[in-house]
């Protein structure tokens, strides 16, 4: 059974940071595309952050681009985000999704702004406070 946990959200200031990790079991973590999405109040869920499982390139909205970085730990099974220099705007729930992209691949981009994962993670609230 393929499981997602997603964990490290909370609350922070304007211009903090925060790490989120999603824990992966039930499947071959490198054979998986893996992203982060975001649902923001009143907004439409957003792919922000994806990385891809082949060459582990990776793709990020304009929103959160220079500020966020993605990145795998094959070894662990886990997906981080490192959320730097946060806003408002970043208040949300954010979701990992991840899906084997079979047979073809995807790029980052498309896995994040078209393709729909099939596994998701339980989501984990961010609040940035001002």
């Amino acid at each position: 059974e393929v499981q997602l946990q997603a964990s490290g959200g909370g609350v922070v200031q304007v211009g903090g940071s925060l790490r989120l990790s999603c824990a992966a079991s039930g499947f071959s973590f490198g054979d998986y595309a893996i992203g982060w999405f975001r649902q923001a109040p009143g907004k439409e869920r957003e792919g922000i952050a994806c990385i891809t499982k082949t060459d582990s390139s990776t793709y990020y909205a304009d929103s959160v681009k220079g500020r966020f970085t993605i990145s795998r730990d094959s070894a662990k099974s886990t997906v981080f985000l490192q959320m730097n220099s946060l806003k408002p705007e970043d208040t949300g729930v954010y979701f990992c999704a991840a899906d084997p992209v079979w047979p073809v691949s995807v790029s980052a981009h498309y896995y994040c702004t078209i393709y729909a994962p099939e596994f998701w993670g339980q989501g984990t609230q961010v609040t940035v406070s001002s």
